[in-house]
């Protein structure tokens, strides 16, 4: 590196090359602008000398000497302050600026530190999951995983007289007139546990409605018969839990559950009049998504309930006029919860019901395909074939695709013309007709595919009649 005469290679400062090194910064920093050590005027004096030298006339380097030449760094105080606003001044505050913003070419670097590598431990279970599991090894013993002993065991209260719901106070609550009431809105802390003591279950604030199915039967019926404050062990067998099925994946079929369940908050249902129309949107939709869970179990009932009870939601008059977007929003919600119901009412044989229903969807849309398709079918089968078979043409020109309409609409021809038909089934009908023989003698092949015919049409049909929305 050539350098103008009496000059020598400046040396590098040891944060240059110690990048673990921190300079003028609390533990934890990340970067800074600049080494913040005091300027000094270093040169190269007698004998190699490197260190302060007395001061010298000034002298005008060379171009490439000035580029070698360290930067200043701001002294600390009011001096530094100072330097520092003049170093954020704009380029248009004068040549001298222009020239330090733009003529230096180490202006704007950063310097950054490495941190040491750290190791963060998973954090070690809550206190009140440890406190939840010590009362569990105070009421089992060291080893778990024996719910069927707790199930005769003195000291705990039946819940139900089948004594599958049995619970144990844990702390007493405030009284009988703490005592919740069906259709209030309950407010519990839950813990819940297997028999091999997997947690499946952790709510710090659950809160639902009593007896409208927002929770399993085992809380329904539990929380009832707590009192505000109360701390309670619930033990539950599958047939007031999560039933045959279980829940996955955490919950396997046939499994019995303990809770540990506290009543925080008690307080009357909200009056639906006073709800704004986005609200009531949100509330039916988890009374309708609360009934697929039901429908998917095959609990009809309950599923039938859960959407009747988002209808009711949707249809309070409220107090403020939906606008124009909501209230379309509301319709859209109201033929969902509808067209499910009928599914749920179907699939319990309320024909009358499922009429009912299919009619409100109609009367809100006129064009809604499944609601056509299921009233069409029950009229066929009342024998009204002239209004089903109006109501079938108006489905197949609005789905011309559907297999079970054509189904239905061949039925209905063909006993008009007075031939023989397969006896309707009572729930799903078998849709896809087999192919008529060629000649008497019927191959294995044609039975075979008769049967596939038939198997794939009954899927079609129960997938069109009960799917929800």
């Amino acid at each position: 590196m050539e350098l103008e005469p009496g000059r020598a290679p400046l040396p590098r400062h040891p944060a240059a090359a110690s990048p673990g090194r921190r300079l003028g910064r609390a533990p934890g920093q990340l970067g800074c602008e600049s080494a913040a050590w005091p300027a000094r005027d270093v040169r190269r004096g007698p004998a190699g000398m490197i260190g302060p030298q007395p001061s010298a006339p000034p002298r005008g380097p060379s171009p490439r000497a000035k580029a070698q030449e360290p930067l200043e760094v701001p002294q600390v105080g009011k001096e530094g302050a100072e330097a520092s606003q003049r170093a954020k001044q704009p380029a248009s505050a004068g040549p001298a600026a222009a020239l330090e913003l733009e003529g230096s070419p180490r202006l704007g670097r950063v310097v950054r530190f490495l941190l040491p590598h750290t190791t963060i431990e998973a954090p070690l279970p809550q206190e009140e999951e440890q406190q939840f599991y010590q009362g569990l090894e105070r009421l089992l013993g060291p080893k778990q995983g024996r719910f069927g002993q707790l199930f005769a065991a003195a000291g705990w209260a039946d819940v139900t007289e089948d004594r599958f719901l049995r619970k144990l106070v844990v702390r007493e609550g405030q009284g009988e007139a703490g005592r919740p009431q069906p259709g209030q809105e309950v407010t519990v802390k839950l813990l819940g546990v297997l028999e091999d003591g997997s947690l499946v279950e952790k709510d710090p604030m659950l809160t639902f409605t009593l007896e409208q199915g927002d929770v399993i039967q085992a809380l329904e019926l539990g929380v009832q018969s707590m009192q505000l404050g109360e701390v309670s062990f619930l033990l539950t067998s599958f047939q007031y839990a999560y039933g045959h099925l279980g829940r996955d994946p955490d919950i396997p079929s046939d499994a019995s559950l303990l809770y540990e369940v506290t009543l925080l908050q008690i307080r009357d249902s909200p009056d639906l009049g006073l709800l704004p129309p986005s609200t009531r949107i949100s509330l039916s939709k988890q009374k309708r998504e609360r009934g697929n869970f039901h429908f998917e179990r095959e609990e009809y009932q309950w599923a039938m309930q859960s959407y009747q009870l988002a209808l009711g939601i949707l249809d309070s008059p409220g107090a403020v006029p939906p606008s124009p977007e909501e209230e379309e929003e509301l319709q859209e919600h109201q033929v969902k919860c509808l067209n499910n119901c009928a599914a749920a009412q179907l699939k319990l044989q309320l024909f009358e019901e499922v009429l009912a229903s299919c009619s409100a969807v109609l009367h809100i849309d006129p064009d809604n395909v499944k609601a056509l398709y299921r009233k069409g079918k029950l009229l066929s089968e009342r024998g009204e074939d002239q209004e089903a078979m109006k109501i079938l043409k108006r489905a197949l020109q609005l789905e011309p695709t559907t297999k079970a309409i054509h189904a239905e609409l061949s039925k209905l021809a063909k006993r008009q013309k007075g031939q023989p038909e397969r006896p309707a089934p009572t729930d799903v009908d078998d849709l896809v007709q087999p192919a008529a023989c060629q000649s008497t003698w019927v191959t294995p092949w044609k039975l075979l595919f008769g049967a596939v015919a038939v198997a794939l049409g009954s899927m079609v049909t129960s997938i069109f009649l009960t799917t929800r929305s």
